[in-house]
């Protein structure tokens, strides 16, 4: 089983609003999920990011692969190096 760590996309048209998620690489984007770690909104200025970094690196641990978008927001919040 490949795990991901990804966003699910959420908001209405034209307004996303994202979730941080664990999930299986073979589930759609916005389809089951393991564990939600945390959320990011691109629409506030700063970007608001809110993150579990006790899960998310236990997930990393763990074997999850993050997205090359999740890579960068947690290197942003400095829970990767």
């Amino acid at each position: 089983m490949a795990v991901k760590i990804r966003l699910r996309r959420m908001g209405a048209k034209k307004s996303p609003f994202y979730r941080i998620v664990v999930a299986d690489s073979r589930f759609p984007r916005d389809g089951r999920f393991i564990e939600e770690i945390g959320t990011y909104n691109p629409l506030t200025e700063p970007s608001e990011i809110k993150i579990d970094a006790e899960k998310a690196q236990q997930w990393i641990k763990n074997g999850a692969q993050p997205t090359d978008t999740v890579r960068v927001i947690l290197k942003k919040n400095g829970i990767l190096e």
